[in-house]
């Protein structure tokens, strides 16, 4: 009989590992570029001469838990007290924000770019898809309030994971005039069970991963909900998603819209 016991430690500690190393995966997984490397891929694509030759500030801003986020001030070539936060996207860093910034430099707006949690020059950590992300923005909307005093409109502006973080910050009721979600996703479940079918995985493989979430990382899947911080929220947001988005689907702004 305790051959049976041990074939049952054996198979739930093999079910565990899986499950710690899915968890990882999905919280961490992902190539994530370097300013340089994103400077460059820019630069191939686009004149990016506007960052290179503008006038920019570097600074760290800390979180809320102590957590340095790495930003910058892009000025607006004319004296302007528009400003602008832009969150960049999964893997991305803050270069990643330039093909938005120069539209709104055009616009007349100062540009504060930054790194998002675990990205760029940031220390490496895991990401928990708007959770901790939506709070670092928030203490972004309050330095940068208190860093400018000449703050006449302040907008939000995210794209991807920088969308869902925007969306995500509502919660926080921040203290800006307009957010922009750029291709966001409303829940990140709804994003993994489709990326598994995408990727001939079985779909169930995502909630097996849910036990090491809360195991090694003490957050779940089920609460990386961006759309739940939308209930009361009062500030205006324009979503923008592409219909051919395969990956994200265009669901997730449209429920966001409908929230």
């Amino acid at each position: 009989m305790w051959w049976i016991l041990i074939v049952i430690a054996a198979v739930a500690l093999i079910a565990l590992l899986i499950s710690m190393l899915a968890a990882k995966f999905m919280l961490t997984a992902g190539n994530r570029q370097t300013p340089d490397e994103a400077l460059k891929w820019q630069s191939d694509h686009y004149d990016t001469s506007f960052y290179t030759n503008g006038e920019r500030t570097a600074y760290t801003v800390e979180s809320y838990d102590g957590y340095i986020l790495h930003a910058e001030l892009l000025k607006c070539p004319e004296e302007s007290t528009k400003y602008i936060i832009i969150s960049h996207g999964y893997t991305d860093n803050r270069i990643g924000s330039l093909k938005y910034a120069k539209m709104y430099l055009k616009l007349g707006f100062n540009c504060v770019i930054y790194d998002l949690r675990g990205h760029g020059e940031n220390e490496r950590t895991f990401t928990t898809y708007g959770i901790r992300e939506g709070q670092d923005l928030s203490v972004m909307v309050k330095d940068t309030r208190s860093r400018y005093k000449d703050i006449s409109v302040l907008g939000l502006h995210g794209e991807s994971l920088g969308a869902a973080s925007t969306m995500a910050s509502m919660k926080y009721k921040p203290e800006v005039d307009f957010a922009v979600s750029d291709c966001g996703f409303s829940n990140i479940l709804g994003v993994l069970k489709p990326a598994a079918k995408i990727f001939h995985a079985p779909a169930f493989l995502i909630n097996f991963a849910e036990p090491g979430v809360r195991l090694r990382y003490h957050y779940s899947l089920n609460d990386m909900r961006p759309i739940d911080s939308l209930d009361d929220n009062t500030v205006p947001i324009l979503f923008i998603h592409g219909s051919a988005d395969s990956f994200i689907l265009p669901r997730h702004s449209q429920d966001m819209f409908d929230r």
